[in-house]
């Protein structure tokens, strides 16, 4: 488990959605690693979230597995009361949890997918959000962290509906860094290209029928961006080195190679 450096995050208590798998995960355990206490929220896969606890536990790291679909505003409030009551006031908030879209083109796209995809990716971590700006305020520092995608700025065929969610949470993203800046907090957007996780494989299975495994010598230093690639740019937004970052989009796609879905 490797954090951006040792310490760096220690204090600090921080909610990363979607953390059972993949990118969520790294970024669960490479904040662990720098000293933060993380509650790994999840959706469904019990198995996967309680493995990602373990995982940061074994490397002397803090952290519990609260289950609760962002998109669910019942359990979403449980959960915040739970963390609220059980771990303390929240300064750091990863807003990672997705899903992929059906990668048809507009004509084939049924429209419900396009509420969907918002609701998910931008709607629900929003709520969350709002409910959790009075408290964030309190604290010297607070960080809110949006994991989105390059294809907001290459918006490739067959993924309107993911594109379009990736966009308005960039929107709503941006105008948090100004609106809350005054009471100390930073909101910052992480936009990964193409990466090495199940979700990766899936787009890229159903794109070209291939591995992931085989865009490796055509991407840039060797290899597919890995979830630790994009951890570590997360652990480095909410460390005391970036303290005067705020409204900033950082793409980690290796600058992003040619040929690639995106």
């Amino acid at each position: 488990m490797h954090g951006y450096q040792s310490a760096a995050l220690s204090g600090r208590l921080a909610l990363v959605t979607g953390a059972s798998r993949g990118v969520g995960r790294a970024i669960a355990m490479s904040l662990a690693a720098g000293g933060a206490e993380v509650v790994v929220n999840y959706h469904s896969n019990d198995a996967a979230a309680h493995e990602t606890v373990d995982r940061i536990r074994r490397a002397n790291g803090r952290a519990v597995a609260i289950r609760a679909p962002i998109g669910d505003d019942t359990k979403v409030d449980a959960m915040l009361d739970q963390i609220a009551n059980d771990l303390g006031a929240l300064d750091l908030v990863v807003s990672n949890a997705g899903t992929p879209s059906s990668g048809k083109k507009i004509i084939a796209t049924e429209p419900h997918e396009y509420s969907d995809m918002l609701e998910v990716h931008t709607l629900g971590p929003l709520r969350l959000i709002r409910r959790l700006l009075p408290r964030l305020r309190e604290n010297d520092r607070s960080d809110l962290i949006f994991i989105s995608s390059t294809v907001t700025r290459v918006t490739p065929t067959h993924s309107a509906p993911y594109t379009i969610a990736k966009a308005a949470t960039e929107a709503a993203a941006m105008s948090l860094a100004y609106e809350e800046r005054s009471h100390g907090i930073r909101t910052n957007i992480v936009a990964p290209g193409l990466v090495a996780t199940d979700m990766g494989q899936g787009l890229v299975g159903a794109m070209t029928g291939g591995d992931i495994a085989a865009l490796d010598t055509g991407a840039p230093y060797g290899r597919v961006c890995r979830p630790e690639d994009v951890a570590r740019v997360v652990a480095f937004l909410a460390s005391p080195d970036a303290s005067y970052l705020n409204g900033q989009r950082i793409e980690v796609d290796g600058g992003g190679p040619a040929g690639a879905i995106y």
